[in-house]
C-alpha cells in the first residue's frame, strides 16, 4: 500500500532532475501519474523534445505503475488546460498537480534583457498560476456538484526567492511569487478539498549546474551506489509525496526547505520592532525617523549601522 493508492497526479517540467524524482516517488506510492514536460534546454531556448517525458512515463510502467505523458507547455494558456483535460482524459479524474516546470536565465539586473526577466516569469510564476487556475476550476466544480475531493498543490520555490539570490532576480522574484502564489491559494481553494503547499528543493540538476559548473548533473534514478547522496534530485520527492497525500490533509498555505535529509519549515514574513511617533500619535516628520529606527529596530548608534570611531 502506498500514501497515494487511487490518486491521479500531475507532475510538470517531470521529464528531468527534480520533477523526475517527484513523479517517479507519486508513482512508487501508488498514483498514476501525467508526466509533462515540453522538452527544452535549462534556459528554454532549445526544443522542444518529447524524450524526457516519454523516458520517465517508461520507467514508471515498467516498474508496474501507470502514466501517460504530456508535452503542453504550462506557460500557455491553453496549454496548461489541455493538460488537466489529459489527466482526466486518462484517468477520470485529479487529485494532485505539482508544479514544478521551469527555466534558468541569470543576469545581473542592469543586464538582464526583458525577454530573460519574461520567459523566466512566463513558465515559473504564469505556468504555475495556469495549472491551478484550471485544476482549481475543476475541483471546485466536483465540490460544488457534491463530489469533494482531497486534493492537493504542492509547488516549487528556492531560496534564491526566499532568501535572495545575486543574477537571479528574474528567477527570485518568480518563486517568490509561486510563494505568494500558494499561499492564496490554500486561503482560497479550502472550502473546496483543496489544500497548496510549497517546497523549496535541491539537487545536482542541470539549472544548479548551470550556476555551479563543477557539480555534475544527476537523475534521481540515476545515482550510484546505496551510501546516501545530498545531491540527488529525488531527496525532496517523499516530502513532496506527503505533502499530496491524505496524510498531511491538516497542512495548508506552508513553504518547506527539503535539502539533502533536512526538511525545514519557512516561517513566514512577520512583523518585528515597531516604532512610533515620540510625545504621542501625529504625522511622522522624516527628519525624526533615523534616529528612531537606529536605536529601536536596528539597535545601534544615531547615524546607522557603522559603529566605529
Amino acid at each position: 500500500m502506498g500514501l497515494l493508492d487511487g490518486k491521479v497526479a500531475v507532475v510538470t517540467g517531470a521529464g528531468r532532475g527534480i520533477g523526475r524524482g517527484e513523479a517517479l516517488e507519486l508513482a512508487a506510492q501508488g498514483a498514476k501519474v501525467v508526466v509533462n514536460d515540453v522538452g527544452t534546454s535549462h534556459t528554454g531556448e532549445a526544443g522542444p523534445d518529447a524524450a524526457p517525458a516519454d523516458e520517465v512515463v517508461a520507467i514508471i510502467t515498467g516498474r508496474g505503475g501507470e502514466a501517460v505523458a504530456n508535452h503542453d507547455d504550462v506557460g500557455d494558456w491553453d496549454g496548461a488546460a489541455a493538460l488537466v483535460q489529459s489527466a482526466i482524459d486518462a484517468f477520470g479524474g485529479l487529485d494532485v498537480v505539482v508544479n514544478n516546470a521551469g527555466i534558468l536565465r541569470d543576469n545581473s539586473i542592469v543586464k538582464m534583457t526583458e525577454d530573460e526577466f519574461d520567459s523566466v516569469l512566463r513558465v515559473h510564476l504564469k505556468g504555475t498560476f495556469n495549472t491551478t487556475h484550471f485544476a482549481g476550476a475543476w475541483w471546485q466544480s466536483e465540490s460544488k456538484a457534491g463530489r469533494m475531493r482531497r486534493a492537493a498543490f504542492v509547488n516549487t520555490v528556492s531560496s534564491a526567492g526566499l532568501q535572495g539570490n545575486r543574477g537571479q532576480a528574474n528567477y527570485g522574484a518568480a518563486k517568490a511569487g509561486i510563494a505568494a502564489l500558494t499561499t492564496i491559494t490554500a486561503l482560497e481553494m479550502g472550502r473546496f478539498g483543496v489544500r497548496a503547499n510549497a517546497v523549496a528543493p535541491g539537487g545536482a540538476t542541470r539549472m544548479v549546474a548551470a550556476a555551479m559548473p563543477q557539480i555534475k548533473v544527476t537523475e534521481a534514478d540515476e545515482v550510484d551506489g546505496d551510501e546516501f547522496n545530498r545531491l540527488n534530485p529525488g531527496n525532496s520527492a517523499p516530502l513532496v509525496a506527503w505533502l499530496a497525500s491524505d496524510e498531511a490533509l491538516h497542512v495548508t498555505g506552508q513553504v518547506f526547505r527539503a535539502v539533502g535529509d533536512g526538511i525545514a519549515h519557512y516561517l513566514p514574513w512577520s512583523l518585528g520592532p515597531e516604532i512610533t511617533t515620540p510625545k504621542g500619535p501625529r504625522r511622522w516628520d522624516p527628519a525624526e525617523i533615523g534616529d528612531q529606527v537606529n536605536a529601536k529596530i536596528f539597535r545601534c548608534r544615531p547615524g546607522g549601522l557603522n559603529l566605529g570611531g
